[in-house]
């Protein structure tokens, strides 16, 4: 099971790729498609910014890993057809 302090440190480093990879870059995107990466990413900003410190760890997992998957699956998409050789 992993600790907590893990589990942010992988949430971090999500959070860190989304920011290099929106930033980097400058080829147009589908506007559908950062609609929702905004939606998840301040979701879960907004559960970890409870003034309370009430936040579920787990949603804040489910919400960056959404917004990463929903950014990098076409990139990964094209790095995977690009490298297939027909037969």
């Amino acid at each position: 099971m992993q600790t907590n302090e893990m589990r942010l440190r992988r949430i971090q480093h999500l959070a860190y790729e989304i920011m290099d990879e929106m930033n980097r870059t400058s080829e147009p995107r589908q506007i559908e498609t950062l609609h929702c990466v905004i939606d998840n990413l301040s979701r879960a900003v907004g559960d970890l910014t409870d003034p309370f410190g009430d936040y579920s760890l787990n949603y804040i997992e489910k919400k960056i890993d959404h917004a990463h998957y929903l950014l990098f699956k076409n990139k990964r998409k094209t790095s995977i057809e690009t490298t297939w050789i027909p037969r």
